[in-house]
């Protein structure tokens, strides 16, 4: 008998015919010409939400280490920065 866990793990993930439907879905509903431009754009977002948490991240240490700024400081610092 499969555990809980396992159950739950067949029952969520889509097999191959559910991929293949879901694709030709996307296909009918946006057309092969919008789906590039979707992904480009879906690149560049996760691309800048990236170099943003690494420079925030390094900011951080930095000012941490050399004790200019302890950390609710800095965390202050980026929220106003994040909500312009």
């Amino acid at each position: 008998m499969l555990s809980l866990n396992a159950l739950m793990l067949l029952l969520s993930m889509p097999g191959g015919t559910e991929w293949i439907l879901i694709i030709l879905a996307v296909l009918i509903l946006f057309g092969g010409r919008k789906i590039p431009e979707f992904m480009r754009g879906l690149g560049r977002g996760i691309r800048e939400f990236n170099d943003a948490k690494t420079n925030v991240n390094s900011i951080s240490v930095v000012e941490v280490r050399h004790g200019t700024r302890n950390m609710s400081e800095v965390w202050e610092r980026r929220d106003r920065k994040l909500s312009v």
